[in-house]
């Protein structure tokens, strides 16, 4: 998921915009932006099914590749570039964004059902809760507490896509991989705190573009997803073959 770097340096670019003066505002969530935060998460649930689908279209007819990719930020670009008062196409955009995402991370889908199906939804299930508790997180601390944080988080993030620059050139060894995978999902997971006060800093300047913000969402949920996917297909592998030794 390193390829929605573009993305989140533009999305990273715009939280440091911020003047001293509204750094200093620390106001409450209004009723406004609550009903907007409902309506991003509730699209977000949806794109989270339509990824899903994708998902099960690739395990069906073995669609996901580099085409699907293609098409997917295609789809995304242009969502970015449509009018935000063309609601119901750019929600079927994001759709069809959420849709081929699913179906470029079939493969790694596929390959986790064929290894073990439970760490499929562990993996679900644990990203889901990290994702729901750092969102609370965000929304409960101070307005704009963590918004500090984009700039360190951009780097991190620059620093590790020179890594896997790097090692798909000249090589990486196995230790190096684990280090991609653990710094990108601390990473991504601080995206996720920022990204949320990012969309309340807007709704309360009166952005209430939900379908762009949904998709902010959606690219750190599926991030923050793969990551520990494969991680969690790392440790059983590495199990396995210990049991095997054992035997």
């Amino acid at each position: 998921m390193d390829a929605f770097a573009s993305f989140f340096d533009s999305q990273s670019a715009s939280r440091n915009r911020w003047s001293y003066d509204s750094l200093k505002n620390l106001r409450q969530i209004s009723p406004l932006v609550q009903n907007h935060l409902k309506q991003v998460y509730l699209t977000l649930c949806c794109a989270l099914v339509a990824s899903a689908a994708g998902a099960y279209l690739h395990i069906l007819w073995n669609i996901g590749g580099l085409l699907t990719t293609i098409a997917c930020f295609g789809c995304m670009a242009w969502l970015l570039s449509i009018s935000p008062y063309e609601e119901q196409k750019r929600v079927a955009l994001l759709m069809a964004t959420a849709l081929l995402e699913g179906a470029s991370i079939g493969p790694l889908i596929d390959l986790a059902i064929q290894i073990d199906p439970s760490v499929l939804i562990t993996a679900f299930v644990g990203t889901a809760v990290a994702f729901g508790c750092f969102s609370v997180a965000a929304m409960l601390a101070r307005r704009r507490e963590y918004l500090y944080l984009g700039g360190l988080l951009s780097s991190g993030l620059s620093i590790l896509l020179w890594l896997h620059f790097a090692s798909s050139i000249f090589g990486g060894s196995a230790a190096l991989f684990k280090f991609e995978l653990y710094f990108g999902l601390l990473v991504f997971v601080g995206y996720v705190v920022v990204d949320t006060q990012d969309i309340i800093e807007k709704a309360h300047l009166g952005d209430l573009d939900y379908v762009k913000h949904s998709l902010s969402l959606f690219t750190d949920f599926v991030a923050v997803f793969v990551r520990i996917l494969i991680i969690m297909l790392k440790n059983s592998t590495e199990k396995e073959k210990k049991k095997k030794r054992r035997d």
